[in-house]
């Protein structure tokens, strides 16, 4: 008679996998769509609901912080209520809530509606993953999650083209209405084709005691944690009381999270998972790689918009082929997986990125179009093979049945990156280019002579328009002052650049820490992966 253990490893899905696949990309797709959208249409949000700039980022802000405590524990809800079950919920919430957010009427309701659909959003990435895991074996999971990824990078190539243009013709209502017929299909495809598999089924019978503890300190932990990486520039970190404060209630409240959990017979969140070597090391680079993906694709559009004096739709328009270049690399990634040494993927990517990273401190302040649009695909080369493989390596020497607990973890440290890499990489451009402005203005003195042709040159150009003598004096000193601005800020965008490449450069050789996978390391039971 077949053991337990036997079931779970020759278990494979009513569907064709590849069918699944495609299922679960369709929400996936729709989830990064809104995300990038909504970051172009918050100007129109702002003016239409009467809100000012700093009051519309809350429609932001709520949707990260709800949807980055969900991330966590959403592998143990899957253990809980069943994966496919909790699956559907968040699709459907998610849907729903889009619904809710294009009719809101003012910003409250928006920004609740907004906080609703941040936590049906949070729990689709990690439930996608577990399932393409689940659903093929180690050695096709590289190319399922290549499929998976081209999602993840092709929604934000043309999401803000696609909201800069829904905006303009249209109006921000419809930047979440485009949801509903994507989200209506997701739930009906997923009702038909996505099924738990053995352990999955077996654990959700299984009635443990819930840990509220847990469950309200990681929530409550996460929640201030992304409050202060969101907020903290804006209101100068620990200078600001009410920072201070969150910040330390963060700190002890994840802290007492980690003792509490280590020691829980059945944790929300399962960190002694860290303990294996390969998942370790894994967790830690997808920090690492969040900073670096979330980081360079708010400072080139930054870049364009702030200095180049690009629309947010041209801006988007610079971003679009490379996340088309993307999408043939992961096809790319995935077929070179079984092939090629997956940690020498993962370096060779780190060091290609790095390097692209580096080739955009050229950027000056006449760089064309072309250009740009150029070096930005040069530096999203390496990022294929570095996800692809981070993907597949997160569930070696894992068995089946913490595959929801696996991909919860690696999705929260992604995310996590993302959210302090920008938020620390908006901090350095504050501060270096106050430096920068400080270093350039001792060269602005009245008695230098550079300057002085600089300051005639401007004041004869507004003179020979009909201005008089004395504005045009003033005009002048107010364009150099101008420009000195912007040189000072393109010199801190080009600090910021060359510290992410130095970073990335330096990780390069961590891949090699890993394990390479082997066929039976995946079927080792939890005790044995633990100390494996």
């Amino acid at each position: 008679m077949p053991t337990e253990e036997h079931i779970e490893e020759v278990w494979v899905p009513r569907y064709n996998p590849w069918a699944i696949a495609l299922t679960v990309t369709l929400a996936t797709f729709m989830e990064v769509l809104d995300t990038s959208i909504a970051n172009v249409a918050l100007p129109h949000i702002a003016g239409s609901l009467g809100a000012s700039q700093d009051e519309a980022t809350w429609v932001l802000t709520s949707y990260l912080v709800s949807s980055a405590i969900v991330l966590p524990i959403s592998g143990w809800i899957s253990n809980r209520i069943g994966r496919k079950r909790f699956y559907m919920i968040c699709v459907a919430l998610f849907t729903l809530c889009s619904l809710l957010c294009g009719i809101a009427p003012t910003l409250p309701i928006l920004i609740i509606a907004r906080i609703l659909q941040g936590i049906g959003g949070g729990g689709l990435a990690p439930s996608e993953q577990a399932i393409l895991a689940d659903t093929f074996p180690v050695e096709k999971r590289g190319q399922a999650f290549a499929l998976y990824g081209m999602a993840v990078v092709v929604a934000p190539a043309i999401g803000p083209t696609l909201g800069g243009w829904i905006t303009d013709n249209f109006n921000w209502h419809w930047i979440f209405f485009i949801n509903l017929p994507i989200g209506v299909i997701s739930l009906w495809l997923s009702n038909r084709m996505v099924e738990d598999p053995p352990h999955i089924t077996a654990r959700k019978l299984e009635r443990s005691p819930v840990d509220f503890l847990g469950l309200g300190l990681i929530a409550s932990g996460v929640g201030c944690l992304e409050f202060f990486l969101d907020k903290g520039q804006e209101k100068d970190w620990f200078s600001d009381p009410t920072m201070t404060v969150v910040a330390a209630l963060a700190a002890v409240l994840l802290i007492t999270f980690v003792f509490w959990e280590w020691q829980h017979p059945d944790p929300i969140v399962d960190l002694k998972l860290l303990k294996n070597r390969n998942f370790g090391t894994a967790v830690f680079l997808q920090l690492i790689l969040g900073m670096v993906l979330f980081g360079s694709t708010v400072l080139i559009p930054q870049y364009l918009q702030t200095l180049l004096g690009y629309s947010a739709e041209r801006a988007g328009m610079v971003l679009s082929p490379a996340g088309f270049a993307m999408m043939f690399l992961m096809i790319v990634a995935g077929k070179s997986l079984g092939k090629i040494d997956p940690r020498l993927l993962v370096t060779l990517g780190y060091i290609a990125t790095a390097a692209g990273l580096y080739n955009l401190t050229r950027l000056s302040l006449d760089t064309s179009f072309g250009t740009v649009t150029l070096w930005r695909m040069l530096q999203v080369v390496g990022l294929p093979f570095i996800f692809i493989p981070i993907s597949t390596l997160n569930y070696v020497g894992v068995p089946r049945s913490k595959s929801n607990q696996i991909s919860s973890l690696s999705n929260f440290a992604r995310n996590l990156g993302g959210s302090a890499g920008t938020a620390l990489l908006t901090t350095f451009l504050a501060r270096t280019a106050q430096t920068h402005q400080t270093q350039l203005a001792a060269n602005v003195i009245p008695g230098s002579v550079p300057y002085q042709r600089y300051i005639g040159a401007i004041t004869e150009m507004l003179r020979s328009t009909g201005m008089g003598a004395a504005q045009a004096s003033q005009m002048a000193v107010g364009m150099a002052y101008r420009e000195m601005l912007r040189q000072s800020a393109m010199l801190s965008y080009k600090n910021a650049f060359a510290l992410l490449s130095g970073i990335i450069f330096c990780l390069a050789p961590l891949p090699f820490i890993m394990r390479l996978p082997t066929k039976a390391a995946v079927a080792l039971p939890p005790e044995e992966v633990m100390g494996h």
